[in-house]
């Protein structure tokens, strides 16, 4: 009976903790550098979260193996709702594929809360690039096997190569970075000939002048640059976006994961948020907590058949 009764207190405590759910500043986890997609979806995410729980929503990254020190980070904090993953298809769909062996589980290690926004990848070089379009990069750098170099700081991009290679024939040769703001870097720096950045990276480099905008990833063209074409223009079948969800331990209170995405749903309702998530280069694109479980599976699978059909062998 004493345990029994050990046992109720517990209970009725993470209840009563849940429905003063926040009392305290909340972590946002995110498994990319700062200045990266993820950081930026997070920041503009846990703004909305902060505004309306009255609570400080703390962005921190953890960058490194393709997301899987976050992932693994989160998966084994406290399922209380004061530390969650702003989180991408990357960790929680991608790596399955990537890695032979995860130190975390994405489906059964987590909560879901809410997807919150979708991107594309746009193949970018420096304007003085001897191509002025992307069937002349593709016959160019096809013609000169193994000259130059394409850096990826995500799955999203690693994929994007490794299909552009495939599809498109090429020979290049493929650097890793913990994420796309490094490629960006040595892309303008002569280190590396080209690089997949996300939109939200993408854009302000294409609007400053400081490297040239080749292609999307995206089936179609986006309305966030629709001067760009498709990467399926002249690689028919070429089609991968990306997106981002807060995700929170398993064994997280129900209750608190209602309020998230009750929470996140309403700001991603609001013209103004709409357009901040467009202004980083983002759509939004909401799911609740059992639509987006079931999304994951998908994308698991679905990211299996891409890293397949790209040659990428699992580290």
């Amino acid at each position: 009976m004493k345990q029994f009764g050990i046992f109720l207190a517990l209970v009725f405590s993470f209840n009563s903790n849940a429905q003063n759910y926040p009392s305290k500043p909340v972590k946002l986890v995110v498994p990319f550098p700062a200045g990266s997609a993820t950081d930026q979806v997070a920041r503009l995410a846990g703004l909305q979260l902060q505004e309306a729980l009255k609570q400080p929503f703390v962005v921190e990254n953890k960058p490194g193996a393709q997301g899987s020190i976050a992932a693994e980070f989160v998966a084994k904090s406290a399922p209380d709702g004061y530390t969650l993953m702003v989180t991408t298809n990357t960790p929680q769909a991608a790596n399955v594929s990537l890695f032979k062996k995860l130190p975390y589980d994405p489906v059964k290690d987590f909560e879901p809360v809410v997807r919150l926004s979708t991107t594309s990848f746009m193949l970018m070089a420096k304007p003085d690039f001897p191509a002025g379009n992307l069937k002349e990069l593709l016959a160019h750098v096809r013609s000169q096997p193994g000259k130059y170099s394409a850096g990826y700081g995500s799955a999203g991009s690693q994929v994007s190569i490794a299909m552009m290679k495939s599809m498109g024939k090429l020979d290049v040769v493929e650097v890793p970075y913990k994420g796309i703001p490094q490629t960006v870097t040595d892309v303008l720096g002569g280190t590396l000939s080209f690089t997949f950045v996300d939109l939200s990276n993408a854009l302000p480099q294409m609007k400053g002048g400081k490297l040239k905008g080749y292609a999307v990833t995206s089936e179609k063209r986006t309305p966030l640059a629709p001067d760009v074409p498709a990467m399926a223009e002249e690689l028919k079948g070429y089609d991968l976006i990306a997106w981002f969800a807060i995700m929170a331990p398993a064994g997280t209170p129900k209750e608190v994961v209602q309020l998230l995405y009750d929470v996140s749903a309403k700001a991603l309702q609001k013209n103004e948020v709409k357009e901040k998530f467009a202004f980083i280069g983002t759509d939004v694109a909401p799911m609740n907590p059992a639509q987006l479980g079931a999304f994951i599976k998908s994308e698991i699978a679905k990211w299996a058949v891409l890293v397949r059909q790209a040659g990428i062998q699992p580290e």
